[in-house]
């Protein structure tokens, strides 16, 4: 019994790992969308760490807000 629930935790886990990225991924293109720039052009072609350290920030609080949304 002892290890059906530490499964159930473990598959949970999993679960929730697996729905925040995608939630963040889901995000990030959304964002991508609405931005007049390619972030990835303006980041890596034209070295634009301005905009790297926005999305960089961007990133961090969302998977912050999807943390706190999962733990409860």
């Amino acid at each position: 019994m002892e290890n059906i629930i530490h499964l159930k935790s473990v598959v949970d886990s999993i679960l929730f790992s697996f729905i925040g990225i995608c939630i963040l991924v889901v995000s990030f293109v959304i964002i991508e969308k609405i931005t007049p720039e390619n972030i990835y052009k303006q980041v890596v072609d034209k070295n634009n760490m301005a905009i790297a350290i926005i999305f960089a920030a961007f990133i961090i609080a969302i998977a912050i807000i999807i943390s706190s949304a999962i733990h409860g």
